[in-house]
């Protein structure tokens, strides 16, 4: 099998807040639990007026990816979001 190294590529990156508008939308938190999607551990629970709990998402070509605590929000130079956990982040990246 042959070996690979992963490209250099710079990002943009920002850890998630709420309020900021950096997710593309919020999921029912009992539909997220209900599907199994996810593992729920970790995962960011906004209660709204209406006492409905959601969770914050963002959407790229692999699908709908859930934001937990300490999550960083990434964005490519092709505008291509993903999340990285706040324990893989500083293995990953590094501040230029």
């Amino acid at each position: 099998m042959k070996k690979y190294e992963r490209v250099p590529l710079v990002v943009n990156a920002e850890q998630y807040v709420l309020n900021k508008g950096i997710e593309d939308g919020f999921e029912l938190y009992s539909k997220v639990i209900t599907n199994g999607w996810i593992s729920s551990e970790n995962l960011i629970q906004v209660t709204r007026p209406d006492r409905s709990i959601v969770c914050p998402f963002i959407q790229n070509r692999r699908g709908v990816i859930f934001i937990r605590e300490g999550d960083y929000i990434i964005t490519e130079e092709d505008g291509e979001r993903h999340v990285c956990g706040e324990d893989k982040f500083d293995k990953r990246y590094k501040k230029i």
